[in-house]
């Protein structure tokens, strides 16, 4: 069964975050820290650092909790992160 998976990713300072959804979370990272995807925002500012995620089942449920996550707040964002990863620590080195 394909998973989806919706992340937050920032830069090496904290201070710019990114909401996004794949179905390959590895690739997608990788794909974020190699600058492979043109005139991108995370390329831009340069976001690399795999700071949240959440894994789904069903395409449409991960889609609408990526648009949720969208509207919200950088404080409400930055309250869940610390939720699970209270350092900001980069989850994709681990």
């Amino acid at each position: 069964m394909k998973q989806w998976s919706v992340y937050i990713i920032t830069n090496h300072k904290n201070t710019v975050l990114y909401t996004g959804i794949t179905n390959n979370l590895k690739r997608r990272i990788w794909e974020h820290k190699e600058k492979i995807i043109g005139n991108s925002f995370s390329k831009k500012y340069r976001l690399y650092k795999l700071i949240w995620f959440e894994m789904f089942n069903n395409p449409q449920q991960a889609i609408e909790i990526e648009k949720k996550i969208k509207g919200w707040t950088r404080v409400k964002k930055i309250n869940m992160i610390k939720a699970k990863n209270p350092t900001f620590q980069d989850l994709n080195s681990r």
